[in-house]
């Protein structure tokens, strides 16, 4: 095995590695009501502002019953835990496992029961789930187990909702300065470049003159391009004309001078590569031969 493969496989590795160690992390599968009975005597005595109780409870908890309490896990999240409030939730789940509720005619209530839940507002509870949130739950996990593994079982607990909120402004955020460095600004420059009517080549070059002076080269060789094409095949070659730049220069006696102009426009307008000064001060000079000239004042 090449070098080169090995390091191409040490991401791969690492992955799987981590994947197993969190897996070997996590606490092995608790029975519902069994999960919260131990829960229950774990709080039981616990007071104050000490956490190590709730945490314990809460760990048990979620292992059980993932977070079908929402309402006792809000309490041992609580900082100080709500000790009373969680105690008296577990006592009447506790109970309510313990004595579910029964009908002296069971079947007249299972009819009544299938009728509601054949409802269509409850089409979502027989629906299996979705690919995507079959993904999104498996996330979840992996990012809930991370955590626990990193730092321990109190943050495995936690609300995910603001590292979903950090781990996407991250993405935004990275996806617009990708998009940002790759176009260097070359969507203002179209925009500054349109025009609802013809421009004529006088107007191109001008802003090629201050874009240049304002170092955006990328933008002013496109306005020299502009202008070049704008003197060769009329005001509206520019925006509506259904050739090239290169078709377009191939129209002039010396098309081959152009080259200098209109290989660093391609390689900047469709390659994203940037202009150095030279070579856009040796674009200039090809072009300037294509300039108008002013009109002298008459005599």
């Amino acid at each position: 095995m090449t070098a080169s493969r090995l390091v191409a496989l040490i991401p791969a590795i690492f992955l799987v590695l981590v994947v197993h160690v969190t897996a070997s992390a996590e606490p092995p599968a608790v029975p519902y009501a069994e999960a919260v009975r131990q829960a229950s005597d774990i709080l039981r005595g616990a007071s104050g502002p000490d956490a190590a109780p709730a945490t314990a409870a809460l760990r048990v908890l979620l292992a059980g019953t993932g977070s079908s309490q929402p309402e006792v896990i809000a309490d041992l999240t609580a900082r100080p835990p709500l000790y009373d409030d969680a105690r008296i939730r577990l006592s009447a789940l506790l109970n309510a496992l313990h004595q579910p509720v029964s009908s002296s005619d069971p079947e007249p209530a299972q009819r009544r029961l299938h009728d509601v839940m054949s409802m269509t507002r409850y089409d979502a509870l027989r629906r299996p789930p979705s690919p995507l949130e079959r993904l999104t739950r498996w996330i979840q996990d992996r990012i809930r187990a991370l955590l626990r593994l990193l730092f321990g079982p109190r943050a495995g607990g936690q609300s995910l909702d603001w590292w979903y909120y950090l781990a996407g402004i991250a993405v935004i955020a990275a996806v617009a300065f990708v998009l940002f460095r790759a176009s260097r600004g070359r969507f203002a420059q179209s925009i500054d470049l349109a025009s609802d009517g013809p421009r004529p080549a006088a107007d191109y070059f001008a802003e090629a003159d201050r874009l240049a002076a304002m170092s955006d080269r990328v933008g002013a060789i496109r306005a020299l391009c502009a202008g070049v094409a704008a003197t060769l095949a009329g005001e509206r070659s520019w925006e509506g004309s259904p050739l090239t730049v290169r078709e377009i220069f191939q129209r002039a006696p010396d098309h081959d001078e152009l080259r200098a102009l209109l290989l660093p426009f391609e390689a900047a307008v469709y390659g994203g590569r940037d202009v150095d000064a030279a070579t856009y001060l040796k674009a200039a000079q090809v072009a300037a031969r294509f300039r108008p000239q002013p009109a002298r004042a008459a005599a």
